[in-house]
């Protein structure tokens, strides 16, 4: 007797349904809802007189590691009189390194509170994202984040996606963060201007 042969129709589905969940899964950051709190960042840049202000939005329900780990490190004042200590032209802006606050070292860029956080890989990296750094995926292939450096993409970073994870979004400021990445730097892409973080403080988000 023939084997009677086995449809291909269900098959289609379930990879269709596959495809679906991996688009659900990198879901522009944008569409997230927001948080109810928000960090707002104050910055000194070199001598200038004024402050320039940053406020970022958090993905509570989409990295909830991170953005509590980011929130208990700021009302701590961890990242109080850190300095941003990469910056690369109109691309992407980093701190968050206890290190930093002395200036460029050999150290720079391997600082942290001392611990890691487990890896939330769950948004794609788009204009404004704030996300964790971390140690390289050769070394570390679970991708867990530094416990406290973090960027922020000036424009959409595809090559990122799937790499780090992403827990907030700027909702004000840009435009500083951009002419700060637009600083000259040293060739480790440490601004040679001193560019500190004199707080951070986490507020309620004011009603949309």
């Amino acid at each position: 007797m023939a084997k009677r042969s086995v449809p291909m129709k269900p098959r289609i589905h379930a990879a269709a349904a596959a495809i679906l969940l991996g688009l659900l899964a990198a879901e522009p950051a944008i569409a997230q809802p927001l948080g109810p709190e928000v960090a707002v960042v104050t910055i000194k840049v070199g001598k200038e007189r004024d402050l320039r202000q940053v406020v970022i939005g958090f993905y509570d329900g989409v990295a909830p590691l991170h953005v509590q780990n980011f929130k208990d490190l700021a009302r701590k004042r961890f990242f109080n009189g850190m300095r941003f200590h990469r910056a690369f032209p109109g691309s992407l802006v980093q701190t968050g390194d206890p290190y930093s606050r002395y200036g460029p070292s050999d150290r720079t860029g391997t600082g942290g509170p001392g611990y890691t956080i487990p890896a939330e890989i769950r948004l794609s990296h788009k204009e404004g994202s704030v996300a964790m750094s971390r140690i390289d995926g050769k070394i570390n292939p679970a991708r867990v984040s530094n416990g406290s450096q973090f960027y922020i993409c000036l424009k959409d970073q595809p090559k990122l996606n799937g790499e780090y994870t992403v827990f907030g979004r700027v909702l004000e400021g840009l435009d500083a963060l951009e002419e700060i990445s637009r600083k000259g730097t040293d060739p480790n892409n440490f601004p040679l201007e001193k560019i500190v973080i004199k707080r951070i403080v986490i507020e309620p988000r004011a009603a949309s």
